[in-house]
């Protein structure tokens, strides 16, 4: 069974978890859209719950259902969010945000309840930063002293580009940077994230870290596996 599949098998299991009444986050990115389709079915099949969309693609395929859907600005909370990740450690810290919503992905995780996670197998790393950068979205605005700021912390970026070949703008008209770190950031991660914060011009980065309440992973023979921090 391939990486689709098994994203098709944790979108299944979390899209599960909803119960009538709730207010979902939903998530951004092929997986989590995948969870939005699954829900749209159950919906149908007339499971009642609202929707909270981070982003113009999850809001459009919500809204293809009939899924009544709701702006964070109208809600504080959400009882649950479903969102994929582009990197899992052992400790269930995650990198996202390669899609280019992570504002507002952490924006809706941090209103939930219960913030669960879902991936394939090939999303599992010893160590974030493994695989892929750490995306950091900032203001226009100065943006290269603020590239020059996370650099002089150790971070080395480059802009990220658009098909177009311009720059990448996210919803919220900011840039995102691709961050590497020279030393990894395996047992400074905390510190990093926080390190990252500090610079002036930053808005937010892609750790994840201590949200995820469980990560579903999607397993070959089209069960899923439930993972709990600890």
């Amino acid at each position: 069974m391939g990486s689709q599949e098994q994203k098709e098998a944790a979108a299944r299991y979390a899209a599960s978890m909803v119960l009538d009444g709730m207010a979902v986050g939903l998530g951004s990115g092929t997986t989590a859209e995948l969870a939005v389709h699954a829900l749209g079915e159950l919906h149908r099949g007339g499971l009642r719950f609202t929707g909270v969309a981070t982003s113009k693609a999850t809001d459009a395929i919500a809204r293809s259902y009939g899924i009544p859907l709701k702006r964070l600005d109208e809600r504080a909370r959400v009882d649950l969010c479903i969102d994929g990740a582009d990197e899992v450690d052992p400790h269930l810290n995650l990198i996202k945000g390669h899609g280019g919503a992570l504002l507002r992905e952490k924006l809706v995780a941090s209103a939930a309840a219960r913030f669960v996670v879902i991936v394939d197998s090939s999303k599992l790393v010893e160590r974030l930063g493994e695989k892929t950068p750490i995306p950091v979205e900032i203001v226009q605005f100065g943006w290269l002293s603020t590239k020059q700021h996370l650099q002089d912390i150790g971070l080395e970026s480059t802009v990220r580009q658009a098909e177009s070949g311009r720059p990448y703008l996210t919803s919220n008209h900011n840039l995102i940077l691709d961050c590497h770190a020279a030393r990894g950031i395996d047992l400074a991660r905390h510190e990093t994230a926080n390190a990252i914060k500090l610079q002036t011009g930053v808005v937010e980065h892609g750790l994840f870290l201590g949200m995820a309440a469980a990560v579903v992973v999607g397993l070959d023979d089209g069960a899923a596996e439930v993972r709990h921090p600890g």
